[in-house]
């Protein structure tokens, strides 16, 4: 036996026992004729005794240890004299009254705890390591606790866990597809799945009503930000359900799991339609732990001579802007640096017009000259402007307007520090468009993806104006991230070909693409809906994260690679050749 207690669990109600722990050495502490060893193993720490006076051989053995060595020790629980009331066991220590040493451990390339001096790149080549820092460990536990808080739930809501293949046919779905080549049929490939999404339905039509996986999902896309090639999903669908049931239920599936881990009782879900969302925050995953929202000025702005504003309006475009609250007194340098922000190319607004209501009652602008100060202070009645309050207002084309002012919002938030830690803010996003026009090529391509239901009051618009229908998709959005996305799907045949249709699928390939699912639909489909929340994600809010690295135990840097494994590499020609492939090496 290596041991009988973890370093976690001794107390008060332990003293005087007897124990047997093993661990790694978290580190050492020599004073005069006695030595303190933190040992460390998943569950905690103990403290270990060492006492030059009662044992001297054993002190020196323990006086030699290095950090991260292998260690059994086993002696007598003690209450501590200056307890540590930082750590759960902090009460007590052992007095060791022998030790094992199992194994040795090089110096470590980084310090094995939270407050690392390790280079993100150099944690992730020692995974292995990284993992035993409490920061990470804790991470990791509290992802598994979430899966077995979800899995409760769902099993008690008479879903079935089922698991689908990781090798099917290459489908449009949104994202490129990583391929499997096959041996046995030289130049037919496999595809690793992006996501169940036809399988699930699949399963519902096979007549399994109740559906959830917890499952790997491929996606082969630029990387950036913190996305990975694979990661995980909580999968879910269920026959015979409306969008309210889906509310129900997986709105109370987000309630119990953050009852069951934070012991937080989450409210009511609200919901918020894709088209006001846009309007009022900029994006289609607000956060709404602060307010701040975008006001419109198109149809209340004064009269003037002021170029920007009226040719923006003229040309289609949009005057909008924020109410930065108590910012009046923000330098000119701090303006610049906002100024900035929204120039930057992905954004592209060629400025910023300020209008501050000063405490001393005065308003002053960036365009004074076309305005009066009663007709500034009409604009300020618009954003409930008041005294102290710094108005930041965007002309340009729509999208371009509400994506800037939504990215300035966030960083406004972030500056001036408007979000009180421990607050959330969980909403459904709802009726998103069914079809959206590629601002590039003008086609009309799917909003989400091809089997989402549109509403049925607007089926009148599919072939006149397919933009304007509206799909019954919805996102769940937790403190400005999507963490979750589904939707009422198609269950009938014609619909489903329309829909391919539009999308400009000739009958050729709608058959070779996807003709497994139209046959499927022939044979009493049942009305279906669902689905996907984003696991890492989800779990990187909850246990504090900052990337869904964080929560992952072994990820791939943000340009793909395994640090630690060296992968992707190249492969023997043998294997290739057994393959049927080539490479171009052009």
């Amino acid at each position: 036996m290596y041991r009988n207690r973890t370093c976690g669990e001794l107390t008060m109600s332990h003293v005087g026992q007897e124990v047997l722990l093993s661990g790694w050495v978290q580190r050492q502490r020599i004073m005069g004729g006695m030595t303190f060893i933190d040992l460390r193993d998943r569950y905690g720490i103990t403290q270990l005794v060492f006492n030059m006076e009662t044992d001297a051989a054993l002190c020196e053995k323990a006086n030699n240890l290095g950090r991260e060595f292998v260690i059994q020790v086993s002696g007598k629980v003690a209450e501590r004299i200056n307890k540590n009331k930082n750590i759960p066991t902090g009460d007590i220590e052992i007095i060791v009254s022998s030790l094992t040493i199992l194994n040795e451990s090089e110096v470590p390339p980084f310090l094995i705890e939270s407050d690392t001096d390790g280079s993100e790149e150099l944690r992730l080549t020692y995974r292995y390591l990284d993992i035993r820092r409490p920061e990470l460990r804790d991470r990791l536990v509290k992802r598994a606790l979430i899966i077995r808080a979800v899995r409760e739930y769902l099993d008690s809501k008479d879903f079935l866990e089922v698991e689908t293949p990781n090798l099917i046919k290459s489908t449009p779905e949104g994202a490129r597809d990583f391929l499997v080549p096959s041996r046995l049929v030289h130049g037919s490939f496999y595809a690793l799945p992006q996501s169940p999404q036809i399988l699930k339905q699949l399963l519902m039509v096979a007549g399994m009503d109740r559906y959830y996986q917890i499952v790997k999902c491929f996606r082969d896309e630029d990387f950036r930000g913190d996305r990975q090639p694979e990661f995980s999903q909580i999968d879910c669908e269920m026959s015979f359900v409306h969008q309210e049931d889906i509310f129900e239920t997986f709105g109370g599936m987000v309630q119990h799991v953050f009852k069951k881990i934070l012991n937080y009782e989450l409210s009511e879900i609200p919901r918020l339609k894709y088209d006001d969302a846009l309007r009022l925050y900029g994006s289609d995953k607000p956060d709404l732990r602060f307010a701040c929202p975008i006001v419109e000025l198109n149809a209340t702005l004064p009269k003037s001579e002021f170029g920007v504003f009226n040719n923006a309006i003229a040309g289609g475009g949009l005057v909008a802007g924020l109410n930065a609250k108590g910012c009046a007194t923000y330098t000119r340098k701090q303006f610049d640096e906002l100024t900035e922000f929204v120039k930057a190319s992905h954004r592209g607004l060629g400025g910023l017009v300020n209008i501050r209501f000063n405490e001393d009652g005065t308003v002053k602008s960036s365009v004074d000259k076309f305005y009066t100060e009663e007709q500034l202070r009409e604009i300020g009645q618009a954003f409930g402007a008041e005294k102290g309050d710094l108005l930041l207002i965007a002309a340009d084309k729509t999208s371009k307007v509400r994506k800037s002012l939504g990215d300035l919002r966030l960083e406004l938030a972030k500056r001036n520090n408007w979000i009180k830690p421990g607050t959330w803010s969980v909403l459904w996003v709802v009726d998103f468009p069914l079809f959206e026009k590629d601002e590039e090529s003008g086609e009309i391509t799917f909003a989400h993806h091809p089997f989402c239901s549109p509403h049925p009051e607007d089926l009148q618009y599919f072939d006149t104006e397919p933009t304007r229908v509206r799909a019954q998709t919805y996102d769940m959005v937790m403190n400005g991230n999507e963490i979750l996305s589904g939707s009422i799907r198609i269950h009938q045949r014609d619909i489903q070909e329309k829909v391919f249709k539009n999308l400009g699928l000739s009958e050729e390939e709608r058959e070779k693409k996807f003709g497994f699912l139209l046959t499927a639909f022939k044979y009493g489909a049942p009305p279906h809906g669902g689905c996907a929340f984003g696991l890492d994600r989800l779990v990187m809010l909850m246990a504090g994260g900052e990337t869904i690295r964080d929560v992952i135990a072994f990820p791939k840097t943000s340009g793909g690679r395994d640090l630690m494994m060296d992968a992707p590499t190249p492969v023997e020609k043998k294997q290739l050749d057994e393959l049927g492939i080539a490479l171009n090496n052009e």
